[in-house]
Order: C-alpha cells, then sequence, then structure tokens
C-alpha cells in the first residue's frame, strides 16, 4: 500500500489510542469491524470516505483535520488535531 495509507492508519491509531479506546471500541463508535480497523491502521487497506466519516465522528475531529493528520511528515499531528476540535 502506498504511504499515504500507511500514515492514514497510523493517524487512525494515533487517535484512537489518544481516546484510551480498544481497536474494537473504535470499531463499535464508528460501526465498523474490527478486523477492518485494525487492516485500516495497519494500512493494508483503503479506506472509503463512508468509512473515512464513520471514523472522524467517532473520534470526534472532522474529516478535513483527519486526512491533514495523516500527510507524510505530519507525525505527531494527530494528537494535536484532537487537541484543537475540543
Amino acid at each position: 500500500m502506498s504511504t499515504l495509507v500507511r500514515h492514514f492508519g497510523a493517524t487512525v491509531r494515533e487517535l484512537r489510542e489518544s481516546q484510551g479506546w480498544t481497536q474494537e471500541q473504535l470499531a463499535e463508535h464508528a460501526g465498523l469491524n474490527r478486523s477492518y480497523v485494525g487492516e485500516i491502521e495497519r494500512g493494508t487497506c483503503i479506506a472509503s470516505i463512508v468509512t473515512l466519516d464513520k471514523l472522524a465522528k467517532a473520534l470526534d475531529v472532522t474529516m478535513a483535520r483527519l486526512l491533514a493528520s495523516s500527510r507524510p511528515g505530519a507525525c505527531g499531528l494527530a494528537a494535536e488535531a484532537q487537541k484543537s476540535e475540543t
């Protein structure tokens, strides 16, 4: 998978962990399967726009913020995105 997909997965993982959630808890909040959340976090699949929306809502960030934090070189921005949204 592309670097962008891997960075997106890392951002999702970072935001999930900042909530203190397991993959199961994020999946429940987003209405997704836990194994699918794991695939997204590992960067082994590409999330659809619908899934992106579900993840952003569950993680309480905007879709734009979630994508912007996923840019290569934006390490650590996911936590800042979470803080600025609250």
